[in-house]
């Protein structure tokens, strides 16, 4: 087979080119996931697809054929993507919101491609040093889920831009997760996002323009929420949690995450970002009905996080 069918659709002329239907798009992602595909007609496709933008059924076919792709693993309770480039990222605390769910009694797999950070944007160094893996909290790296996906991604040094690989590795859910979490750098995705979850029959997702595109909310601004509860849409907004005027990622306010995880620093901002953080995703597992019981049950789990035993879920 060829994707020479795929790439006339999408690039056939203007009008006359339409986007993939989502059977077309997964059949597409299918061959080229497989190996069999011609490379120029890969990156035709894609690069095609980025100059026009990409469809909710071309994102949700691509993202169906990942799935099938991939051996089943043991399921979780929630899926967390991480796949910043990290070039405008500090320390991340996504990490210890993401353990905070864990200590709650839920199973939080995180993935990623983030052997490339360096500094304090490092989540795989934050991982091993603060000993956050284990107890409910695992870490499921890129190159070792997918090559093929690993290859598709790593054609951004290629092309020397984003595809929408991005956004499907994002929406791909590997465990088969029931609820999911994602961060976006461009408002837009959040939308896109979300419509491409409802297209797979997706239940329970939460998408926020997130801190250098990772799912970690800033605590001194308006959070516009999008995704799913119980398969319906949801678009609402999260309350500033500070009055205090911040950039989420200053490079001129370094934070030592270990400090801040075992106390011996205190920030209120640095706080309110992971505890506002680990809230959001208690909301997407239904662990608390609002957000502001959310947001009061990890501000518990915060000030326990040294002494508690995990909870059971």
């Amino acid at each position: 087979m060829t994707l020479a069918p795929y790439v006339r659709i999408v690039a056939r002329g203007k009008g006359r080119a339409r986007a993939l239907n989502l059977q077309e798009a997964q059949e597409a992602m299918t061959l080229i996931l497989s190996g069999t595909a011609e490379p120029e007609a890969i990156g035709a496709l894609l690069m095609v697809l980025r100059l026009r933008g990409e469809a909710d059924t071309e994102i949700a076919g691509f993202t169906a054929a990942l799935r099938a792709s991939c051996a089943p693993l043991a399921v979780a309770d929630l899926d967390w993507p991480c796949y910043a480039a990290g070039r405008t990222r500090g320390a991340p605390f996504f990490a210890l919101a993401a353990k905070l769910v864990a200590q709650a009694g839920y199973s939080v797999a995180l993935h990623g491609w983030n052997s490339h950070q360096a500094g304090a944007a490092d989540l795989r160094a934050t991982l091993e040093k603060l000993q956050l893996e284990g107890d409910g909290l695992t870490y499921y790296p890129l190159e070792q889920l997918s090559t093929a996906a690993f290859d598709l991604l790593k054609l951004r040094d290629t092309f020397g831009l984003r595809s929408c690989i991005n956004t499907v590795l994002r929406m791909w859910n590997p465990m088969a997760a029931r609820g999911s979490v994602q961060g976006v750098f461009h408002p837009s995705y959040r939308g896109l996002q979300s419509r491409a979850a409802a297209l797979l029959g997706d239940q329970n997702l939460t998408v926020i323009k997130g801190g250098g595109g990772e799912f970690e909310r800033h605590p001194a601004k308006k959070t516009a929420v999008f995704g799913l509860r119980s398969g319906q849409e949801l678009n609402e907004a999260a309350p500033a949690m500070l009055n205090e005027t911040r950039r989420l990622h200053d490079t001129d306010l370094a934070f030592d995450i270990a400090s801040i995880w075992s106390g011996s620093v205190e920030d209120p901002f640095a706080t309110a970002t992971i505890t506002g953080t680990a809230a959001l995703a208690l909301w997407t597992l239904k662990a608390a009905p609002t957000l502001e019981e959310a947001t009061t049950l990890a501000t518990e789990l915060w000030h326990h996080r040294q002494s508690q035993s995990r909870r059971t879920g």
